[in-house]
């Protein structure tokens, strides 16, 4: 019988996969295998893990947004109410310093209308004076007539102040 290449090809390949049992081949290749699905799945736990944690984190920071936004709207709110007030407290002072200067005002124009009268009644007792010094002086002579306008004079002072 005449041995050929593939006779001497299984001898090789039925001695090969002897080996390959002998030296417990198949059981690291398995071991090797579960290793690396023991360290996928350890992989994906962590991963998992890190993602519940990013969403914790991203859920913590949304409500501290909110809290946030929250507190500028009311401290903008609480901005608004005192600008209101301040404004209502300057349109008040306005008023009252608008009234005190009308007031003032008024007092000024007060006052210079007594005084346009006292200087009309003061100018009129001057001219009143001078026209009955001259009708006296015209009309009466001597001792007489110096008596005559010395009392219309005082009379005449007497009445109008």
């Amino acid at each position: 019988m005449e041995l050929d290449a593939s006779f001497w090809a299984l001898v090789g390949l039925i001695i090969f996969l002897g080996l390959l049992v002998y030296l417990k081949v198949p059981g690291l290749i398995t071991k090797s295998l579960d290793d690396r699905s023991h360290n996928i799945r350890n992989e994906l736990d962590e991963a998992r893990k890190l993602r519940e944690e990013a969403q914790e984190l991203l859920a913590e920071y949304q409500r501290k947004r909110r809290e946030a936004e929250k507190e500028a709207g009311d401290i903008v709110a609480a901005a608004q109410r005192e600008a209101e007030v301040l404004a209502a407290e300057a349109r008040q002072k306005t008023e009252e310093f608008v009234a005190r200067r009308t007031a003032m005002a008024e007092q000024k124009i007060a006052q210079a209308e007594a005084q346009a009268l006292t200087d009309v009644k003061a100018s009129a007792v001057d001219m009143a004076v001078a026209a009955a010094e001259a009708i006296v002086a015209g009309k009466a002579t001597g001792k007489t007539a110096d008596k005559l306008i010395a009392d219309g004079i005082a009379e005449v002072k007497a009445k109008l102040n």
